[in-house]
């Protein structure tokens, strides 16, 4: 299971909302680059980074962040946050973004999933956020009456190669992660799902790594890694040993 370090960007900075709130933002550092060089030597080998004013505006609107962030980093990266056309991917691309992160787009243009699905293989994932079970769209603005294992599903049969599941009620709150649900959605696919929202302590880690069989193959940690409530090189490490005894 990857521990998968996040970075949100507002304004050409790094930040962390309670519960997806631009008006509660909290800002980490003035330097994102610099901030995703320090996860790396940490041991992370993912970066999951967003666009909190492109997931408003429905274009990115970090671009230049973005790019120092690639600059700075080997390790893959995904992003997401106001991605809602081809051109949009495609640049995202060309400047070597190895995942691409979809949402509102699943539920307002879900034929635009597809398309993306058949021109980047391997590539496109889809973030449900969710409250109470149903999914929220603009940058969690608007609850929608959509199940978030229904649009799931669906997603999967378009091809996406995994579902970030973000249950916003945690997201930000360092509360605990939703276990029972996301175990309950990784259990309905059969695409892996990626945790987010509520990581707190080493024993959310541990939590998660109890459900790891039933699909799900990462966690994104934002607020704890950054508070010191978790130390991110120790979560890397736990989980390793803890794959390593199960393998044994």
């Amino acid at each position: 299971m990857l521990i998968i370090p996040a970075i949100d960007l507002k304004e050409g900075k790094c930040v962390r909302l309670e519960q997806g709130l631009m008006d509660k933002a909290t800002v980490y550092s003035d330097d994102p680059a610099i901030t995703a060089k320090h996860w790396e030597t940490q041991g992370a080998e993912l970066l999951h980074v967003v666009d909190l004013n492109g997931a408003f505006a429905g274009a990115p609107k970090n671009l230049d962040a973005i790019m120092a962030i690639r600059a700075a980093v080997k390790m893959p990266i995904e992003v997401g946050g106001g991605i809602r056309d081809m051109a949009t991917i495609r640049s995202l691309v060309s400047i070597g973004i190895d995942r691409i992160i979809l949402g509102t787009a699943a539920i307002e243009n879900p034929s635009f999933v597809r398309e993306a699905c058949g021109e980047f293989p391997g590539k496109i994932i889809v973030g449900i956020d969710a409250k109470d079970g149903l999914v929220a769209i603009k940058g969690w603005a608007e609850v929608t009456r959509v199940k978030a294992v229904d649009l799931a599903k669906q997603m999967q049969d378009y091809g996406v190669i995994a579902i970030i599941y973000t249950d916003i009620k945690r997201d930000g709150m360092l509360s605990g992660p939703n276990i029972v649900a996301t175990k309950a959605l990784a259990e309905a696919l059969h695409i892996p799902v990626i945790a987010s929202g509520g990581v707190h302590t080493l024993k959310d880690i541990e939590n998660l790594m109890a459900v790891r069989y039933s699909g799900v193959s990462g966690v994104i940690t934002g607020k704890a890694i950054y508070s010191g409530s978790l130390n991110l090189k120790e979560a890397i490490t736990f989980v390793k040993l803890n794959d390593n005894r199960c393998a044994r």
